[in-house]
């Protein structure tokens, strides 16, 4: 029975990965390219008020792009990160923003996250059909 199961859903946790790793790449580098500033521009984190988006190291810059996330998919939120995050941001109204500033976004973070989930779910597959 389980490798039946087993048999169907390595190849599909390895095809969800593959694309959330495109996903995520595709979105970030479009994210990076061309739309980092109007999304900063339009998001307007509070962060970006004491010092430029170019002299924060890359942990803040990620941090900021995470609130956004954050803010734009659960907004009625306060439970630990994400209460902070629309904290951050309550200036921000979600349902205001056009799809344009939100599908990169979405697309970056969503993708990392549910490829993680995806990669949790493929390596237990591996070492359950090991033994």
């Amino acid at each position: 029975m389980f490798e039946t199961f087993a048999f169907y859903a390595l190849p599909f946790t390895f095809t969800l990965l593959v694309a959330c790793l495109l996903t995520c790449v595709v979105c970030g580098a479009f994210l990076f390219l061309f739309r980092l500033r109007v999304t900063n521009q339009a998001l307007r984190h509070p962060y970006l008020d004491k010092q430029p988006w170019e002299r924060y190291p890359l942990s803040i810059r990620a941090a900021i792009l995470l609130d956004y996330f954050l803010r734009i998919s659960f907004p009625k939120s306060n439970f630990w990160i994400i209460g902070q995050a629309n904290r951050l941001l309550a200036h921000v109204r979600p349902e205001e923003l056009s799809t344009r500033l939100k599908w990169p976004l979405i697309g970056f973070w969503g993708g990392c996250f549910v490829g993680i989930a995806a990669l949790l779910v493929l390596w237990t597959l591996i070492l359950l059909t090991m033994v």
